[in-house]
């Protein structure tokens, strides 16, 4: 999978957050077990991040 793939895809896994991101694992860790920022989603035990609303979450956190 190459690092384009992760524009194609709605969902995150963590080590693909930490790559998007350029965060370790412990960071994506943190900023995913908190549901209320909107772009935690969790399949089963596994913590996601819907990427729209991740790419939504941060413009909002910078501008």
């Amino acid at each position: 999978m190459g690092e384009n793939a992760t524009e194609t895809k709605a969902l995150l896994s963590v080590k693909e957050l930490c790559t998007y991101f350029g965060i370790v694992q412990t960071t994506a860790r943190e900023l995913l077990s908190n549901p209320a920022n909107g772009f935690t989603v969790r399949i089963g035990n596994r913590l996601y991040a819907h990427k729209s609303r991740l790419d939504q979450w941060l413009l909002n956190r910078i501008l």
